[in-house]
């Protein structure tokens, strides 16, 4: 089929059918209607899988929904919980507190009116691929992603799921005065929520609760690391495999740590410090949205001058999170499931300082990571020297961006595929690990340097029409022949089977250095710099460059 017309017939899909055939599913709390699309889609946007986190709900972990006396339309999307830095507009229908709503988009055969199991085939319940949409704990940036495309790919054979959940300030402000009258990341808590939501709920659309898959992107493939690991690798049988894209771990403290954050939101928000916690937090809970939202923003680092790129993030928790991710996965504290993780060629690309000397790369990372010591800065820097230029950027913009995205996304990465695959601890099985680079150029990304940069595979997993200004890039273009190879492989990733394991040695990955957070920051990690062993899978060259290999 000419691309094209590929292209027109995947933007009909999310037409709508006729109202009379409207779906309904019945839930113990609500009565949901959806809407059937002409692909043979039933789509069901904005349901609420908890009560509004509003007021003395606030920084407590995420409670049933309330019940609803009339059927819902299910019609549009819920509005995206508010974001670090944004402004508050009484008017917006896109950004509320009261943020915590899921869709879910399944197959449509053997639906009507009345159905229970919108998405049932021949009395088989279908794979779920939950989606953990990113934003660096600073914004639900891949929301409203549409699964009709993938859907239809894989032969109406996968019930697909999106969902909100708490960033910022609201979703990540941790403090002892929060452990002490609250709970502490409460935006992991959210995403707890849509998975238990799942385990009782998708059946009713037609989905296996017994077969989910776990996918996130950038933060949200960090929140999968974190599920692999919450409460110390307890396995709550909510998923049974997991892939993680550009896997995002950034600085992650103990909860004594962002005290500091803690006063100056509260400071910002006209709750000041007092003797008694729970009177602070009871400050915070009365206070209207506009003023915690105008509290949500960043601040630098203690003794830095610059704001970091990401600044509200999870904290060790001693429950959800009890450990750094480097130490649960180093003791075989996460749970024994299939996985697939990689990373684009370019990860740093989209957040380094644009530098110009090597002491500006230095104190970008600084900033960032602000534990690191001058024996750190000093190894940094000899690790990452003058590299070759990249178009319209200053000299040591190169290294700045390997180092922080080597150090940020790429090592992680490398590091959990190298402890699942070899076993937890000495003496284990390993577990089946898959490892990809995503390498496939866009001429106008490259142009401007930034390469294969953060998650640019996103358009092509779901398909260029699905997802905002997907139809835009070059996948809707130059690069539309690699959209199929992605989009058929997708569909099998809940099944983890159909594939060719091999055994290789990954020289295509390449790094210069892994480091940890830990103590005095980073240090050496035992997976390495160079190569690593792992199973991969081997998928064909249809591009300038290979797309999983």
């Amino acid at each position: 089929m000419h691309l094209l017309q590929r292209l027109v017939l995947l933007c009909g899909l999310v037409v709508a059918a006729s109202a009379a055939s409207q779906p309904q599913v019945e839930l113990d709390y609500a009565t949901y209607i959806g809407t059937p699309l002409v692909a043979g889609v039933n789509q069901f946007l904005g349901m609420r899988f908890a009560a509004p986190p509003i007021g003395s709900l606030r920084w407590r972990a995420p409670a049933d929904p309330l019940p609803e006396q009339a059927p819902v339309e299910a019609f549009t999307h819920g509005p995206l919980c508010y974001n670090v830095g944004g402004t508050f507009d009484p008017t917006s229908t896109s950004l509320s507190e009261d943020c915590l709503f899921i869709d879910v988009y399944a197959p449509s055969s053997n639906v009507s009116s009345s159905s229970q199991q919108a998405g049932k085939r021949n009395n088989k319940l279908l794979p779920v691929w939950f989606f953990i949409q990113g934003g660096g704990y600073r914004s639900d940036s891949n929301a409203n992603y549409n699964g009709t495309g993938v859907i239809v790919e894989s032969g109406h054979n996968i019930v697909v799921v999106n969902f909100n959940y708490r960033v910022g300030g609201f979703g990540f402000l941790a403090s002892e005065r929060v452990a002490r009258d609250g709970t502490l990341n409460v935006g992991l808590l959210d995403q707890r929520k849509a998975l238990l939501w799942v385990k009782k709920y998708i059946s009713k659309f037609g989905g296996d609760p017994n077969h989910v898959v776990i996918h996130g992107a950038s933060a949200g493939g960090g929140s999968v690391t974190h599920h692999l690991t919450a409460y110390g690798g307890r396995n709550d049988r909510l998923f049974v495999a997991a892939i993680g894209e550009s896997v995002f771990w950034p600085w992650e403290p103990p909860v004594a740590e962002p005290e500091f954050q803690f006063d100056l939101f509260a400071d910002a928000a006209g709750c000041p410090g007092t003797k008694d916690s729970g009177s602070q937090m009871a400050c915070l809970r009365l206070q209207n949205t506009s003023t915690l939202v105008s509290a949500n923003q960043l601040h630098p680092f203690p003794g830095r001058m610059s704001n970091p790129d990401f600044y509200w993030t999870p904290t060790i928790d001693g429950d959800f999170v009890r450990g750094e991710l480097y130490d649960m996965f180093s003791e075989g504290k996460f749970i024994r499931v299939p996985l697939l993780i990689g990373d684009a060629s370019d990860e740093g690309t989209n957040f380094a300082f644009n530098a110009s000397t090597p002491s500006q790369v230095t104190s970008f990372m600084q900033d960032n990571y602000p534990r690191l010591t001058s024996s750190d800065l000093l190894r940094i820097s000899r690790l990452y020297p003058l590299m070759p230029p990249l178009p319209a950027h200053a000299a040591y913009f190169p290294s700045a961006a390997l180092a922080y995205g080597e150090g940020t996304f790429t090592c992680p990465s490398n590091f959990i595929a190298a402890r699942m695959s070899h076993g937890g601890s000495e003496g284990e099985k390993g577990i089946d690990v898959w490892n990809y680079r995503f390498s496939v150029v866009q001429a106008d990304r490259e142009a401007a340097g930034f390469g294969v940069s953060h998650t640019s595979e996103i358009p092509a997993i779901f398909g260029p029409a699905f997802v905002p200004g997907g139809l835009s890039t070059t996948f809707a273009t130059t690069n539309a022949p690699i959209v199929p190879v992605v989009m058929n492989f997708r569909p099998v990733w809940p099944d983890f089977g159909g594939t060719t394991r091999i055994v290789t040695r990954s020289s295509h990955y390449h790094v210069t250095a892994c480091y940890r957070e830990s103590g005095d920051f980073r240090r050496p990690n035992d997976a390495g710099s160079g190569d690593v062993t792992l199973p991969l899978t081997t998928i064909q060259d249809v591009s300038n460059r290979s797309l999983l290999r």
